[in-house]
């Protein structure tokens, strides 16, 4: 579907920009990752620079989500905000050293683009200055920079694109020209990309994103960005001068040996001064190190030999989280020890998303492998095809935990059953529904019986949630304004209130007028000590033969979730 030019640089502007880069990489994908030779030929750049992109989508269409009502939008987002939510998406979701880059790309652009506060939109100086900011902050968050790499492409869109007069789309083809050159020279610049015929992957990775820029703004898609059936590299004739992303086939080199043995990724909250010894510690300890981030979140990517140095030099800064290991001589391994040696496959497992320490904790005793998700970070499906690799079982099943996941969930499970990997979706919408089929589950029964258990269990459990509201909205329970306590049974508001307890209390009322037997409650680190004690005497109480189980959620966005089976 032709898309609608961008006269302006608004939060609509964002949301094009990020769902069209998000098609191109994905069109482009398998030709980036066939011509990733540099810094490690392990063919995951496309792949990563597209996992990075799509949880920035995620993130932008969460923003605009949260001004709807019932489907009808109740006023778009500032374009501080959307920047803002594609930045954070980005740094949360980025994958490998080119994803870590991209991510402060687009935050150095985030950073000028929010600088003004509430305007509605910027126009074509604004976004000189936002790209020309994000080539500098991504080239300082690289301990090394390299030229002949994304970092020289990047700078080069910057230098062209402040050329350039007019409004934002004469500024994002000034900057789409200047990287498409850029790409083109990479080969002469680094000998690695020269020996082996190619552009460098996520220089051009960066490309197809400019290109989306261009489209965002003009509604034409420039045609260097057309891609043929093979693999890029450089040519030398007038035609690969004009375009340098012709494809053909050509073989790559192997990975180099001698390089070191682990790449390590995770998410780091801590403050500055500790990240700027983290940076001097891992510096000491390998090679490819790229921080990015701040305001207390950070996103570290380094290539070491010890991978358990890595991490500690992590703990010793903050908190390190959403840790990812891969060993570059073991193919397309993530293990959270990085020097363990492989296991046996087993039969069967269950992945599960949770959205807190204490129920990641449950769900691992009960024998799940899980992926955590925070409040406003969820998890992309690159992280969730990982977990169902590491679970390292022939059948899958997948437990989701919310609605808004379905969509991610199921790309991830496609993915894994194309690498041969049997895999079940539940639908699970909540995290009280998953615990009840994990009740069920039996690895020793047929597969498809044990998916149809668990499936009925999660089916037959009701599901609600007690939460503070963030700001003033229109709710199926009437209007609500920010601090008020919301009771929402099967993703509905059904109650508004101002006590915990007593909302709480409402709410379970109403799950048990239609019955149940069993009432699950899963407190998160904020809510009342009283309000488990209170449930339970209620049930107790007013609702004969029913049980009452208890778990600590640790820190789960909710203050409270309920289960009724």
């Amino acid at each position: 579907m032709a898309q609608v030019p961008q006269t302006f640089f608004d939060a609509l502007a964002v949301r094009t920009w990020c769902g069209l880069a998000l098609e191109a990489l994905g069109r482009a994908r398998e030709e980036i990752d066939a011509i990733n030779v540099y810094p490690v030929a392990d063919g995951d750049t496309g792949t990563n620079l597209y996992l990075t992109v799509e949880s920035a989508v995620g993130a932008v269409e969460a923003v605009f989500a949260a001004h709807e009502v019932d489907g009808d939008v109740a006023g778009k987002p500032s374009l501080a905000d959307a920047a803002r939510a594609m930045a954070h998406g980005a740094l949360i979701g980025a994958q490998g050293n080119s994803g870590t880059i991209l991510a402060q790309l687009l935050r150095g652009m985030a950073q000028v683009l929010a600088a003004e506060g509430e305007t509605p939109h910027t126009d074509g100086s604004g976004l000189r200055l936002a790209l020309r900011h994000a080539a500098d902050a991504a080239r300082q968050a690289v301990a090394h920079p390299v030229e002949g790499t994304v970092l020289s492409v990047a700078s080069a869109a910057a230098d062209a694109a402040m050329g350039a007069e007019g409004d934002c789309g004469a500024v994002a083809r000034a900057a789409y020209e200047g990287a498409r050159a850029a790409l083109a020279a990479t080969p002469g610049q680094l000998a690695v990309l020269g020996r082996a015929g190619v552009v460098d992957a996520g220089g051009r990775g960066l490309v197809a994103v400019l290109a989306a820029l261009v489209e965002t703004f003009t509604g034409e898609v420039p045609a260097a960005v057309a891609l043929s059936g093979g693999h890029a590299r450089v040519q030398t004739d007038t035609a690969a001068a004009e375009n340098p992303l012709v494809a053909e086939d050509c073989v790559l080199p192997p990975p180099a040996e001698g390089g070191p043995a682990f790449e390590v990724i995770y998410l780091l909250e801590a403050e500055d001064a500790a990240v700027d010894r983290l940076r001097a510690r891992l510096d000491t300890l390998g090679d490819s190190l790229v921080v990015v981030g701040g305001d207390g979140l950070w996103n570290v990517h380094v290539h070491v030999d010890d991978a358990g140095a890595a991490v500690e030099a992590g703990v010793e800064a903050g908190r390190p989280y959403r840790i990812r290991i891969t060993h570059f001589g073991a193919g397309d391994v993530h293990t959270t020890g990085g020097q363990r040696p492989p296991r046996e496959q087993v039969q069967r497992a269950v992945v599960a998303v949770v959205p807190g320490e204490g129920l990641a904790g449950l769900y691992t005793e009960a024998g799940a492998t899980t992926v955590l998700a925070r409040p406003g970070e969820p998890p992309a499906s690159g992280e969730l095809v990982d977990a169902v690799r590491r679970a390292h079982a022939r059948e899958v099943v997948l437990l989701p935990n919310d609605a808004d996941l379905r969509h991610t969930a199921a790309a991830a499970a496609e993915q894994a059953r194309v690498e041969g990997i049997r895999v079940a979706l539940i639908p699970t919408r909540s995290a009280v529904q998953g615990i009840a089929a994990l009740a069920v589950h039996e690895p020793e029964r047929r597969f498809d019986e044990d998916v149809v258990s668990m499936t009925s269990a999660a089916g037959a459990t009701r599901y609600a949630e007690v939460a503070v509201a963030e700001r003033q909205s229109w709710t199926m329970a009437g209007i609500c304004q920010a601090g008020d306590v919301l009771g929402l049974i099967d993703g509905d508001v059904a109650v508004i209130g101002t006590d915990v307890t007593l909302t709480a209390e409402t709410v379970l009322d109403r799950m048990l007028q239609a019955g149940g037997e069993l009432v699950t409650l899963v407190l998160g680190d904020e809510a009342p000590d009283s309000v488990a004690d209170r449930l339970e005497t209620r049930v107790r109480e007013s609702y004969l033969a029913v049980d009452t189980v208890v778990y600590r959620g640790g820190r789960q966005g909710a203050l409270l979730l309920i289960g009724v089976e």
